[in-house]
């Protein structure tokens, strides 16, 4: 059975600079793939390049590139803005600058449904509220009649969550979805995606340098450098035998050659905890330095 989502050799040129060479990874249903490394790498690069959203003057090209077995490398704009935002969702690392300042949430919301769908205003409402909720939004109606600038930046993270599940797509890639999240709201979403992907078998595509949330939700990883995949692996064997030197590189912890606590297992990979309310910490010792 073919990938939901299958990229074979990925370039993304701007002006000639390479941005991203050579990239190849597969998003089968039901799974979640983490792209992952440090920042400008070419990993968000490479879901817009994906989703047909490279800004202008940037060149795709791929070996292959297709969606659910259909070839999309030649899709043009129409083509792809049929899939975007129905079976192909996108949630931006950006929240303000994705969303219009100039409409409210519950319109552009909304939108999304009755464009893809045809859903009656009333049904698409509900719909929205529906998700405002799930994703830990309180008082949705009102939030619904606001604008993206009367909200936080956490609440409009939490939109944008929102907007991107509306028609239930089969592939959601999620740029950093959890980056201006405090770390019970992130453990909500992160459950959240968990709960969609395996009611709906989603495939997701996860871009995020947190390797605290890769351990806890990739089932398969590929870490970028410099615009390149260097190693990609199942995720249990990439963080108990990690083979690129980078890849080692990111996995210790950076503190353990100053630590008095230190053990041989902090120079592998190092798991993210909560250790009390909206208290987080990355460290091998379960309750933190004793008292």
């Amino acid at each position: 059975m073919s990938a939901l989502l299958e990229v074979d050799d990925l370039r993304v040129t701007f002006g000639g600079t390479a941005a991203v060479r050579g990239i190849s990874l597969t998003v089968q249903k039901g799974e979640t793939h983490c792209l992952v490394g440090e920042s400008g790498c070419g990993k968000s690069v490479t879901s817009l390049a994906v989703m047909g959203l490279l800004a202008k003057g940037g060149k795709r090209e791929a070996a292959r590139l297709s969606f659910a077995g259909d070839d999309i490398r030649d899709y043009d704009e129409k083509q792809m803005s049929r899939l975007r935002g129905d079976r192909m969702a996108m949630i931006f690392q950006e929240p303000m600058t994705s969303l219009n300042p100039a409409y409210t949430v519950g319109s552009q919301m909304t939108e999304v449904l009755r464009r893809h769908r045809g859903t009656p205003r009333a049904q698409a409402v509900d719909r929205a509220v529906e998700l405002l909720t799930r994703v830990g939004i309180t008082a949705p109606g009102l939030r619904l009649g606001q604008f993206p600038h009367q909200l936080s930046g956490g609440l409009r993270q939490r939109v944008m969550i929102a907007m991107a599940l509306m028609c239930d797509p089969e592939l959601l890639i999620a740029d950093e979805p959890t980056t201006a999240l405090d770390v019970t709201v992130q453990a909500q979403i992160l459950r959240l995606l968990a709960e969609l992907q395996k009611d709906l078998g989603l495939g997701i595509l996860l871009i995020t340098h947190d390797l605290g949330i890769v351990a806890r939700v990739a089932d398969r990883v590929s870490v970028m450098y410099a615009g390149e995949v260097v190693e990609s692996a199942p995720t249990a064997e990439l963080f108990r035998a990690p083979r690129h030197p980078y890849t080692r590189g990111l996995l210790p912890c950076a503190f353990r050659d100053r630590c008095s606590f230190a053990e041989a297992a902090c120079a592998n990979a190092i798991p993210r905890r909560n250790v009390g309310p909206a208290h987080e910490m990355l460290c091998i010792l379960p309750e933190g330095v004793p008292a």
